[in-house]
């Protein structure tokens, strides 16, 4: 009997262990980038329609994941919901005149995501056979019905690009547009050298001047918003946060004690069988439980067997 006494003690410290916080799971920052519900970097929380977007890279860098590569995030706004990257094959100030092929940037269409009207695409040195570079009001005027179609080169920002107005030499042409879908960015960058885009950052003043031009690129994004996952977050029933099932990809709220569809002071539901949120915690789980299963096979084998002396191991007690 003593064999199976120390199996149960063995058994229960292994099941504790295993059934940690679950909450713990998911990160809530990479470096100084607060991450919170809609977003995860780990697999099985916040929503599951932003599953594997954004990155935590080494040093604590935080990307976005596109179909047209990976992207530094300079910042996320909860409030006004949006993701400021940061597109280092696009023209900077540093790089003057010597432009390089830039790779257009892309969102995938699947994502609540969506390219923000405050961002300003400046198009350098473009075909005027291909492309129609004129002042935008004069060209609206003659051609009402194609307006949409011009690229400004009496655009406000060509004149004074933030932190370098006058890098830009005068046999440099510069025009705004703004492309309606990703594949009229390709288009335009067939036809011209190089582009950049300018976001209008709120300065949280009054009017007339309350934003300023700063280069990068805004990503608005949509935070959808349940009963179940406000029901889990509400302090006065357990404070858990909002996650989802990684194989069913069903609502999960993830508390400290294990997940629950509803909220976390729901006891119950506590005598349930817990999915753990994170894909690597299932599979320690998975490990957990092949070990269990291969000490009790070991206590089997050991009891009707004669012990063996000296620590000698011999095909008749070897785990493996």
């Amino acid at each position: 009997m003593d064999y199976f006494v120390i199996l149960l003690h063995f058994l229960t410290f292994t099941l504790c262990t295993l059934v940690k916080s679950q909450s713990s799971l998911c990160r809530t920052s990479c470096g100084e980038i607060q991450i919170n519900y809609p977003f995860g970097i780990d697999d099985g929380c916040g929503s599951p329609n932003y599953r594997n977007i954004l990155v935590c890279s080494e040093p604590n860098r935080l990307e976005l994941r596109t179909p047209s590569g990976r992207y530094p995030i300079r910042r996320i706004d909860y409030s006004d919901p949006h993701i400021l990257v940061m597109d280092q094959s696009m023209w900077n100030c540093e790089d003057g005149s010597r432009f390089r092929q830039p790779r257009p940037f892309s969102l995938d269409t699947s994502v609540h995501f969506s390219l923000s009207p405050q961002n300003d695409y400046l198009f350098f040195n473009c075909s005027e056979k291909d492309v129609i570079v004129e002042p935008k009001p004069i060209f609206c005027e003659r051609f009402p019905d194609r307006c949409d179609s011009t690229c400004d080169s009496a655009s406000y920002l060509c004149r004074h690009l933030p932190g370098c107005e006058h890098v830009i030499d005068g046999r440099t042409s510069c025009c705004s547009y703004y492309p309606k879908a990703t594949e009229s960015l390709r288009l335009m960058l067939k036809y011209c050298d190089t582009y950049t885009s300018v976001y209008w950052r709120n300065l949280g003043v009054n009017q007339p001047y309350n934003t300023a031009p700063e280069y990068g690129i805004r990503v608005d994004f949509d935070i959808p918003v349940t009963t179940r996952c406000l029901q889990c977050q509400d302090g006065s029933k357990g404070g858990g946060k909002c996650g989802f099932d990684v194989e069913t990809r069903d609502f999960s709220c993830l508390c400290d004690k294990g997940n629950v569809t509803t909220f976390c002071k729901d006891h119950s539901q506590h005598g349930r069988s817990f999915r753990v949120a994170a894909g690597t915690a299932t599979a320690v789980s998975v490990a957990g439980a092949i070990g269990i299963g291969a000490g009790v096979w070991y206590f089997r084998k050991v009891k009707g067997a004669k012990p063996v002396t000296h620590g000698v191991q011999t095909n008749e007690n070897r785990l493996f």
